[in-house]
This record gives C-alpha cells, structure tokens and sequence, in this order.
C-alpha cells in the first residue's frame, strides 16, 4: 500500500481537511504502517490497531496543540506518532536513537506525560486541568484522557474521578473498552462493563430522571413502593452508566469507537459539556487484522512476522530460546505440584509471565486480580497470614506500585510472600518506564527481606525452593533474556552465602544476578592477557556475604556488577559492608546503571553502552590492575 495520506501528514490539524472517506482511507493506511513495524521486530500491535479510528476522530475534534490529550499506559499511541507528524521516522520505533514505544514529550509537544504504567492518565489530566484553569489564558482548554478497561480498576483511577466529580471540573474521560487488558479482564467491574455492551445507549438522563420521579405526588405506601420499583427498572435499563453517573460523572454511550464519523459527532457534542464526562467507546482489540481480533493476546506484542501472497502469517525469526520467564514459570509449577499451600498471584501478567499452564492446571491457586498491584500484594499478605505460601508474580517495574503494601503488610509482618520479579535489569526496547533497575535498591531496605538473584539457569529452582522454607518475605528477580547456564559443580545454597566459581590473584568480580555469565567471560579474555580474576556467583542482595566481602577485598582489587541501579543496589549493600568491617574500598568499584533513566534500545546495546558487558568488565579490570601495578612499584621505591 501506499501511504499517500500519511506521507503528506505533518500536523493533526490536516485530519479536518480530510471527508469521511479520505479518513477512513487514513484508518488503513496506519493499520499497514503498523504491520510493517513488527515484521522486523516486536512491537505492541493489538492494541495499537484498537484505537486507529478513536485516534483519528480525537485529533479532528479537539486541537491538542493547546488542549490536553494523555494515553493512558501508552503503548497503544503508535496512531497518534502517526498523525502527530512522525511518519518518516516511524520506522525507528522501538530501537535505539529512534522513537519510543511509549509516549514521549523529547519527541513532541503533542505527548504530554512518558506514560508506561496503567491508571494515572485520570489524575494527571485533572491536574494540568486545574492549573490551566488557574491560569486567565488556559481556561477553555479542554483535558481528555483515554483509558482502557484493563486499567480502570486500578484504585488511582477511582480516587481520581473522586476528586474530579469534587472539583467538577470540565473533563473527559474516554473509556475505550475492548474486554482486555493483555490478557482478558477480570474481577468485578469487568462484569459490570459487559453488562453495559447489552444496555441500550445512555446519555446521562438520570438526574433528568430523578427530578421527573420527585415531582410525582406521594400518596401511600404502595405508590412508594411502585416508584422504587420504577426506579430500580430504570438503574437496570441504563446499567451500563450509573457506576459513573454516581460517582458525578456524566455518561455517554456506549459508541461504536471504529465508526470515526459517529465518534466525532458524540467528541463534538461532549466537547463543551460542563462538568465531567465519561465517553464509553467500544472497540476491539486488533481490529482490521483478522488474527489479532481473533487472538489479541497473541497479538499483543507478537514475534515478528510478515504475510505471504495469500496473506497468510510468516514467523520472521522461528528462533524458539528459552527465557528466563519460561524457567521460573516451570519451577513454579513444579512447587505448586509438590506443595499444595502454595498459590501464584499476577496483575494481569498471566501471559507475559507464562503463567498459562499454573492458570489451567491449578486455577483454584490462581489469583489474577488485574492492574492492582498493590492489592495484589497485600492481598498475598492476607493469605501468608493464613497458612498459605502466595507467590506474587509481576514485573519488577510494576511491583514498584505496590511499595507501601510491601513495607506494611508484608515485611512488617514478617510473612513468607515470595516476590518473582520478571523483566528486572534493562528491558530492552520498552524503555525507561519498564526498565526494572529499582528492585535491589528498593527490596533490600526492608527488615526481615531476603533479596536473591540467581546467576543463571541452575539458581533457580534451588532458589524457589530455599524461598518457600523461610518464615520471612523473599524475593528473586530475573531479566527479561534468554536462560544462560554455567557449567559446574553447583554449591548448595544456604542463606546469605556466595557461590565461588574461582579465585583471583589479582582481584575478583563479585557478580549479582544474571550478567555472572559475563562475569566469566571476561575472566577468561582478561587470563589471557596475564591478569587472573576470580568470580564469585553473589546470589544474595540480603543478606550479603560479608566473608566474601572481607576475603576479596584483602586479596586484590574488587569489582561488583549488577544490572540494577549503583544507587542502593548491591555495590552499595558491599560497599556498606566494608564500612562495618572497617576495610579499605580504595580497590573497589561498584558497576551498574547509573544515576540516570535509560533509554530504550536492545539489551545487549544497552549493557555495551553502559559497561556491562564482558569488554566493560574487561576493561575496568585492566584499569584497577594497571592502578594496584602503580600503586605496588611506588611502594617498593
């Protein structure tokens, strides 16, 4: 296809230039460009073809050049790049130096926050609405958010449309309801919604309602009681509305969100509505490619692939490694199948941690409580407090959410909750918003956490089992990678014990997690240029080996590596020991990310940009041996 609208688009505001066909035709013309990103690489697709003409019709309507427009969770803003002026540099999303999968305000004006968690588009557009309303000059700006079903049930949206219904400001929201997240939503209001798909359309008429039935006369018990009977006929007629219309928002829909043409009447109507105003839209995920509509979940952020001339899918790449995330999954089910107190809680990453199989083969252990982190959490504590041994399964970038309830309901309780924390280290090209460089600093401050992290393959069954013994909270973290598996006598794990693979002459790489396997490669480049390291397989964040620690630093130089944040991280747990055991850390250097967000890229390109890798650790080394050769013939003269 070629691409004759979005080629010559360089503003959203050309979008009201265009008829009812030539927008339809742009539809299109996005949906192909999308289907030319991931035929090279993953990307999120689904989603992305979801909202094509919800997209189209916001930008015909409202001038987001001066009024507010956030995505909430982001990925699905592939469109809005699109019509936004970055067709000609679309193809370089989602790699290094080229756009982000998320939005991003470096790239234009038009993305006003770099959202990449679910729920906060209802908070942070009520907050630009009420400074711009503070300000003379800002006070017709209009603020719209659009947020999917998956994230609605995220407490913050629910304490943020509190606070809009209070400050009755002028907002809308657009519920944009495809009955996904990632993977199907659940829990309670997921019920409500579908519900709504077979209501009729409502356009806010209950206070209309209300004030019709008040001026009814009362005459006797039975006309009370006929009038509560009509109203509750009337809350089960409009059902899909009165959630929001109690909580003082005014509802509008549901609207078929892929007519662009219906959709821009009902944005205009709203458009100068007084108050706040729910949009609820419906869409399907994937819409305009027949697998993605029929397999959303698969589609979400597929393999790359390409079509045949019978437009027939083609893996690009039919490399099938095993990830991380696969082992863990499987030593997790192994435990679930020898120990029947144990359960699997996620929020809604049963797909992404490859939790199928535990979801099928033990549902009455499996607990999927959506885009709740922090309920998930304390929910976990509930259930430890009880007997049972919860493992909560979520991506160390989302398990930040849930902060306060770690702290509180589990560490201060002192209750044996097991935190697998997937994607934590550099998550490649989604970029700084799932980066999970936070979890060693943020676990380890807590009193009575074990933090771990497996070095590779052969770790982690071990470690799972060592965590389900404690009576304390643990957690063990693993990077979104393929599995990588040293070759060795494995040491048994006992706590807060390091697993030596050799010691050095000259000095030693205490390594965290799972760049050991880097660690022992450039071992063995720096053995051939005559400087013999060691390296030591830390395994534990907390306790730390203070043994270790005191052997390495009397016995050469000291190089700590971890694909977490210098600031708090295990370097830092090292260096603090140190201090308590009153040794020099002259000769010790602490690598890891540094004080700053990283932008997305391919892991392995992060890691060589930062050091990480085995040339980085190859070249700090030289550097300490060349320093300890100096520092040795000054104090032989």
């Amino acid at each position: 296809m070629s691409f004759e609208i979005l080629s010559e688009l360089k503003s959203p505001v050309q979008l009201r230039d265009l008829d009812a066909k030539q927008q339809n035709q742009l539809a299109d013309e996005i949906r192909e460009a999308l289907l030319t990103v991931v035929s090279d690489r993953a990307a999120h697709f689904a989603s992305n073809l979801g909202v094509v003409e919800l997209c189209i019709a916001l930008h015909s309507v409202f001038d987001f050049s001066e009024d507010r427009l956030i995505w909430d969770t982001g990925h699905q803003v592939y469109p809005h790049k699109l019509v936004t002026g970055r067709f000609s540099e679309f193809q370089s999303i989602r790699r290094r130096g080229g756009l982000m999968g998320y939005p991003n305000p470096v790239e234009s004006d038009y993305d006003l926050f770099m959202t990449g968690h679910a729920g906060s588009s209802v908070s942070t557009v009520l907050g630009m609405k009420t400074a711009d309303d503070l300000l003379v000059s800002s006070e017709e700006r209009k603020s719209v958010a659009v947020i999917g079903d998956g994230a609605l049930p995220s407490g913050i949206v629910f304490e943020a449309m509190n606070n809009a219904a209070g400050l009755n400001k002028d907002l809308l929201v657009v519920l944009n309801d495809n009955k996904m997240g990632i993977c199907p939503r659940v829990g309670g209001v997921a019920s409500y919604l579908d519900k709504a798909r077979v209501a009729p359309f409502y356009n806010g008429l209950k206070r209309d309602v209300s004030w019709l039935l008040n001026k009814v006369p009362v005459v006797g018990e039975p006309v009370e009681h006929m009038l509560g009977q009509f109203k509750d006929a009337l809350k089960t007629f409009f059902h899909g509305g009165m959630l929001f219309e109690e909580m003082g928002f005014r509802y509008i829909g549901p609207v078929d969100g892929h007519d662009i043409q219906l959709l821009r009447r009902y944005l205009t109507m709203i458009k100068d509505v007084k108050g706040p105003v729910l949009l609820h839209v419906f869409t399907d995920k994937g819409h305009g490619f027949e697998p993605a509509q029929k397999d959303p979940v698969k589609f979400h952020t597929p393999a790359p692939f390409c079509r045949d001339e019978n437009n027939e899918i083609v893996p690009v790449n039919s490399d099938r490694s095993i990830a991380y995330t696969n082992v863990v999954a499987d030593a997790v089910h192994s435990v679930m199948q020898q120990n029947e107190s144990v359960c699997v809680l996620t929020a809604a990453m049963c797909a992404g941690n490859k939790l199928n199989r535990i979801r099928d083969d033990f549902p009455e252990r499996f607990f999927d409580t959506g885009i709740c982190e922090s309920h998930a959490v304390a929910f976990a504590g509930g259930m430890a407090k009880s007997g049972a041994r919860p493992i909560v399964s979520i991506y160390s970038t989302f398990l930040q959410r849930s902060f306060d309830q770690i702290f509180q309901e589990v560490a201060l309780q002192k209750l044996p909750v097991v935190f697998c924390m997937d994607r934590a280290g550099l998550c490649g090209p989604d970029g700084p918003t799932h980066h999970g460089v936070f979890d060693n600093s943020f676990m380890r401050i807590f009193p009575n956490m074990v933090v771990m992290a497996p070095g590779d393959e052969l770790d982690i069954q071990p470690m799972l089992d060592f965590a389900l013994t404690l009576d304390a909270p643990s957690s063990l973290r693993y990077p979104k990678t393929d599995i990588e598996k040293i070759n060795r006598s494995v040491a048994p794990l006992e706590l807060g014990k390091s697993e030596v693979l050799s010691w050095g002459t000259d000095g030693n790489v205490l390594a965290c997690g799972a760049l050991l396997p880097r660690a022992v490669e450039a071992a063995e480049q720096l053995k051939q240029n005559g400087i013999d390291i060691g390296v030591v397989n830390a395994r534990f964040v907390k306790p730390v080996d203070e043994d270790i620690v005191r052997r390495a630093i009397e016995n050469g130089f000291v190089i700590t590596i971890e694909e977490n944040a210098v600031n708090g991280g295990f370097g830092s747990a090292v260096l603090e020991a140190a201090s308590r055991l009153g040794l020099s850390t002259d000769r010790v250097r602490v690598l890891g990310i540094p004080d700053e967000f990283i932008e997305h890229g391919d892991r392995s390109e992060l890691l060589t940009d930062l050091g990480l890798d085995a040339s980085g650790l190859v070249n700090t080394a030289r550097q300490l041996a060349e320093s300890s050769a100096i520092s040795e013939s000054a104090g032989a003269v």
